[in-house]
Order: C-alpha cells, then sequence, then structure tokens
C-alpha cells in the first residue's frame, strides 16, 4: 500500500478536489470527445505527479553510529573538501544530493545523536544546482552529534520550484538515524558536512536511497 508522508495531506485533497471539478466542467462544457478524454488524461496525470510526489514509502535503517546513510533520495552532485562557514568555521568534506521532481523528498536523520543546533535562513530560489545556492538560497541547517562519529551538519536547500521547507529538528531532541527529520516540497538538494577524515562510499553521479544507503563512514 502506497503511503504519503503528512506534509502532503492538505495538497493532495486540494488537487483532488480541484482535479474532479475540472473533469466534470470540461465534461459540461466541451462538445468534442476527443478532446474532453484529452483535457482528462492531462488532470488525472497531473494527480499521479502530486500524489508520487508526496509518496513517503517505509525505509529499515540498520542502525550503526560509525555510518553516514542517507538523508534523501536522489544523486550525488559534490564531494569535496569545504570551508564550512555557519557552525564549524573550518574544513569539512561535504557530499551534497540533489533531488529531483521525480524522487522521494523525506529528509531522514543521516545519523543517531543530540542536535546541537536547528536554524533556518530566508533566502533565493536559485536553481538547485547552483554553487551559490547551499549559502543564497532558502534553507535550514542542522547539526547532530554523536559519541561515535562526532558532529556532522547538514543542510534542506530550497531550489527554484522547491519553495517551502519543512525542518522538525530542534537544539536538545534526541533522534534515531533513519527516522524522519523533514521534508522539500517540489525539488531540491542536501547538502551534508562531515569530518575531515571520513571514508566515503559514494561517488559523484551514484544514485542513492534515504535512509538505507551508508554513504559514508568512521
Amino acid at each position: 500500500m502506497i503511503r504519503f508522508h503528512k506534509e502532503g495531506y492538505k495538497i493532495i485533497s486540494v488537487t483532488f478536489i480541484i482535479a474532479i471539478s475540472a473533469i466534470l466542467l470540461v465534461e459540461n462544457f466541451i462538445d468534442i470527445a476527443w478532446l474532453v478524454k484529452t483535457i482528462q488524461v492531462i488532470i488525472l496525470g497531473f494527480v499521479v505527479i502530486v500524489l508520487q510526489f508526496f509518496r513517503n514509502p517505509k525505509r529499515f535503517t540498520n542502525l550503526n553510529e560509525n555510518q553516514i546513510i542517507a538523508p534523501v533520495d536522489g544523486k550525488v552532485v559534490v564531494i569535496e573538501e569545504v570551508e564550512e562557514t555557519e557552525f564549524f568555521k573550518d574544513k569539512r568534506i561535504q557530499v551534497s544530493i540533489f533531488m529531483s521532481p521525480i524522487n522521494v523528498h523525506v529528509t531522514r536523520y543521516a545519523m543517531s545523536g543530540v542536535i546541537k543546533y536547528s536554524k533556518y535562513h530566508p533566502g533565493k530560489f536559485l536553481v538547485a544546482w547552483h554553487p551559490k545556492s547551499s549559502t543564497e538560497n532558502e534553507r535550514t541547517t542542522v547539526v547532530i552529534e554523536n559519541k561515535s562519529i562526532g558532529t556532522i551538519l547538514y543542510r534542506q536547500i530550497a531550489g527554484a520550484l522547491a519553495k517551502r521547507i519543512v525542518n522538525y529538528a530542534k537544539e536538545g531532541d534526541k533522534v534515531v538515524q533513519g527516522t524522519d527529520a523533514g521534508f522539500i516540497k517540489f525539488g531540491s538538494r542536501v547538502d551534508i558536512y562531515l569530518p575531515l577524515g571520513t571514508k566515503i562510499n559514494v561517488n559523484l553521479g551514484d544514485k542513492v536511497k534515504g535512509g538505507v544507503q551508508v554513504i559514508a563512514e568512521k
């Protein structure tokens, strides 16, 4: 059975109401049979797109304090050593995962631990692969700490279509690897900043599965 994320309930309900109304209006106001069917198929296609976007498949995480799992589904677009200027203010390994509109958009905790920092930043809506999107777009920054790996930071970054980021992390919370950390509506990316020396288990261009795939380890 397909599960849907709670962040999509309202949008799904509104979409169904609009779709049913539009289908009925088309039948009442257009007399050309093939045109009616074409428009109805397009409307139903839009409904399917909305439903698949908010799907929330169950993921079974093998808990391991020495491993970092992918927080989202998507494609690895960045692996590099960078200067992290917001929280750590030192060098870290950045791994970025880009989500297209057809990916599952649930954000999951990459490791278990305690939330040390959680902050929302208003900003622009540059395309998610733009080099400056990580620092100029609307985004949230979350830092998690555990005894095995230490401290990691991740950012949910809005894109040209993603106009709403949902972040559940609150400072002081104890969180469990693989559980629901939030949602990004309509495509974007997540950046993860790991301690230097962390072993990276993915390559550029790899497609990863959130909540399941190990992307790095101590």
